[in-house]
């Protein structure tokens, strides 16, 4: 395949498929109107799902053969905008509906300098097969040899095999081989597509592995006016105090702010406060950081790369133990030894699963334990503050072992269904999907955040903490922390103007910093056309509801939106004590942004809006 870039811009125009029943590739050219209303990235990537399923007439099996999975980079992505990633999206093993997730790193960037904007994955290989792709020359390489490595060993051999330690690999780890409906892609060591399952997704199609090395270059329309976009987004970055603590300490310092505000989960959420002084960023700078690391063209440097230097998991070398992780295998699970909750975190990841889920469906087992729902099985007891048999729990997980193994491989929610009413009333997560780590009971714009993500409980598709807890005002006015109404318009606005950056692809973190002026700068400048704000957010908007009219076709409907039982139980303590949600306010909420989106009462888009959306 001869894959010159002709486009005098930053998009190649090109997607890469890949057909793995036929054993299959070629390349599709994207239409001028696709990239108009989709820009890229996340958009790109839901017009492709949309495309593929809805001929179907039927909701996706997320683990069959007509069940794609799309590695999308966007517009930005390879060029020096600083703080671009990439996503993997699909359908969610876990969900059962839309998913789209990011990750850092490099992989990413290499799709771009293959001459792709995207890798689109369908059917299923008849044994397991590695996809390598060197520049645009795709071909699918037995990888039965890699075939049980874990994320970590699989990466490392292949690269040795390809003698060239500078290929890209996105791999998945027994998790994934074994389809545990919370497994994750690894891209690149620690940066994962770690949300919803595609590691499961690739595991069902017995895809073990991407690889990729390029070397074109990815150009721009306008040089010098791109050029003074990055010196703006760069000095913005450095400008930027939440910036500043981020490089300092990454999201670690999120810890102590949680546990002030009472949104820290504490034992399965049954607490809200907890003392994170065992796993803040003094104890991870004391007991793991070595040094600074960041993702392609970043300034941000987040990442903490470390060995655990003391105790029974000495020499194990790991990254940052970012917030949600610190705080849903840490405080979730009444551990506050850094180091132990580090080494957990590093199994999760060299097995291929999800370590915000893995510490969800933890600190779940260990409430059943403690309830009596759960009996000790082969010697095997969970509780709250005790490390002992987790990551035997975690390895049983991954492998789908023992009886323990195999119910807590299927998910929180799943695993409350099996166990009967009583452990579904200990289940935190909405659609399936874990709740992340920052309580909604004592901030209400949050918990409608995760009543209508897109992919089940998510803080990246709106944040409303940052108008109800910190006080930044929306739209010119303040928000009363806990009032019920009049949060719709905030989470409609963040969730349409995030979905719409995702088309570039940025980091959460670049964001920020960089304004929303200079990203469209950027784009002005790597695409040659302007961007304004208006379009900006209808392409938001336009993504959104694409990705709830394939959520509706898959089940996912006004029944499933509403929060677990544990959060109607009031706060036991913290600055927030006593307080909790009815159902009857997650009706007003529901009913206020429904009407603040253009939905039917039953959250299904109108024929006027989706004609008025060009959808």
């Amino acid at each position: 395949m001869n894959n010159n870039n002709k486009t005098g811009n930053s998009n190649w125009n090109k997607v890469l498929f890949v057909d793995l029943s036929a054993g299959e590739t070629f390349v599709e050219e994207i239409s001028p109107q696709v990239r108009r209303d989709y820009l890229g990235g996340k958009g790109l990537a839901t017009w492709y799902l949309e495309k593929l399923t809805r001929p179907l007439q039927s909701p996706v099996d997320p683990l069959g053969e007509d069940s794609p999975l799309i590695f999308a980079a966007g517009p930005l992505t390879g060029t020096a905008a600083p703080a671009m990633r990439g996503l993997a999206l699909g359908v969610s093993p876990l969900t059962g509906g839309y998913v789209d997730s990011y990750y850092g790193g490099h992989f990413a960037q290499e799709i771009k300098y293959c001459g792709f904007d995207a890798l689109v994955i369908t059917g299923k290989a008849k044994s397991p097969v590695l996809l390598k792709i060197e520049d645009a020359q795709a071909e699918l390489v037995p990888a039965q040899a890699y075939w049980g490595l874990d994320t970590f060993q699989a990466n490392h051999q292949i690269k040795e095999d390809f003698a060239d330690p500078t290929w890209k690999i996105a791999t998945i780890g027994p998790a994934g081989e074994n389809q545990v409906p919370y497994a994750l892609i690894s891209c690149e060591y620690n940066r994962h597509a770690g949300r919803g399952g595609l590691g499961a997704v690739m595991g069902s199609k017995l895809l073990k592995a991407v690889a990729l090395k390029g070397t074109h270059p990815v150009g721009v329309a306008d040089p010098d006016t791109f050029t003074r976009a990055v010196e703006q987004a760069r000095e913005q970055l450095l400008q930027s105090p939440d910036i500043q603590a981020l490089t300092e300490c990454g999201t670690a310092a999120t810890l102590w702010f949680s546990h002030e505000q009472g949104l820290l989960p504490v034992e399965n959420y049954q607490k809200g406060t907890f003392d994170p002084a065992g796993l803040a960023e003094d104890a991870q700078r004391d007991k793991i950081w070595l040094r600074d690391t960041a993702c392609a063209s970043c300034p941000i440097r987040c990442s903490k790369v470390g060995v655990i230097r003391r105790g029974r998991r000495k020499s194990t070398v790991t990254d940052i133990v970012e917030y949600e992780t610190a705080a849903l295998m840490g405080a979730n699970l009444g551990l506050s030894d850094i180091q132990e909750v580090a080494y957990l975190v590093y199994l999760c990841d060299a097995l291929g699963l999800d370590g915000m889920s893995c510490g969800s469906v933890l600190g779940f087992a260990m409430e059943c334990f403690e309830a009596g729902l759960l009996k000790p099985q082969d010697g095997i007891s969970l509780a709250f503050g005790q490390k002992d048999y987790l990551d035997q729990v975690i390895e049983q997980i991954a492998c789908r072992r023992g009886d323990l193994g195999q119910l807590l491989a299927l998910g929180t929610a799943r695993a409350a269904e099996k166990l009967g009413a009583e452990a579904e009333e200990k289940a935190v997560h909405v659609k399936n999907m874990d709740i992340p780590a920052f309580g909604p009971r004592s901030t209400p714009g949050m918990a409608l955040a995760y009543l209508t993500a897109d992919r089940g409980a998510c803080h990246q598709r709106g944040f409303p903490i940052n108008y109800e807890v910190l006080g930044e005002p929306f739209q010119g006015r303040e928000l009363d922390r806990l009032a019920i109404k009049g949060k719709a318009p905030a989470v409609v606005h963040d969730q349409n103007y995030l979905a719409a950056l995702d088309t570039l692809v940025k980091c959460d973190f670049g964001s920020f910093g960089i304004s929303e002026d200079v990203y469209r700068a950027l784009y002005q400048g790597a695409v040659g056309e302007e961007l304004s704000q208006e379009r900006l957010m209808q392409v938001g908007e336009r993504i959104w509801n694409l990705s709830r009219r394939f959520n509706l076709r898959q089940g996912l409907d006004y029944s499933t939106e509403k929060l677990p039982k544990r959060f109607r139980d009031p706060l036991p303590d913290g600055p927030f004590k006593g307080h909790a949600f009815s159902r009857e306010d997650e009706e007003i909420m529901l009913q206020e942004y429904y009407a603040c989106r253009g939905w039917d009462s039953r959250g299904v888009p109108t024929p006027e809006k989706i004609e008025e959306l060009g959808i």
